[in-house]
């Protein structure tokens, strides 16, 4: 397992905007992370935090395509997630919706873009809310817990032999 102090996860969320930026380094090349981030046998592996298992629903990783994907506690609670894709460059960005079924209305437009840096990634997701009140409650719903373990999930992935 990588030491998440190697490759740290930047959350940044400035007072009075709508925006949440996550920055994370990788010690994998843009292949392997958009590879990670797009199939969806490898999107399970990682995606949230630790104690969900995810189930994905729909997953078309392609412009125009949709996802949606449940996850469980071992309470039986359950939190959806649905979106579109918007624009799928392989190796490079991902734009897309991303919307919490548990507070509808509340579509945030999220652009990932990766950086190669060499056989290492700089994957940059920047989040766009439709208020500031909406990106605050996507705060405080502990997103990021499930952001940090997700980011540190990812990294394992990407370097396992």
């Amino acid at each position: 397992m990588t030491n998440p102090t190697t490759n740290p996860t930047t959350i940044t969320a400035q007072p009075g905007t709508p925006f949440i930026d996550v920055v994370r380094e990788f010690d994998a090349t843009p292949a392997q992370v958009f590879r990670a981030q797009t199939d969806p046998d490898l999107l399970v592996q990682w995606l949230g935090p630790r104690e969900l298992k995810t189930d994905l629903i729909e997953y078309d990783a392609r412009p125009g395509g949709s996802y949606r994907y449940v996850q469980r506690d071992a309470q039986g609670g359950e939190y959806g997630f649905r979106g579109v894709f918007h624009a799928v460059v392989k190796d490079e960005l991902v734009i897309q919706t991303f919307e919490f079924e548990g507070v509808p209305n509340q579509v945030a437009i999220e652009t990932m873009t990766l950086t190669d840096l060499g056989g290492r990634t700089r994957l940059h997701t920047h989040s766009v809310y439709p208020s500031v009140e909406g990106r605050d409650a996507a705060i405080s719903s502990g997103m990021e817990h499930g952001i940090r373990d997700s980011m540190d999930r990812l990294e394992e992935l990407c370097t396992r032999d």
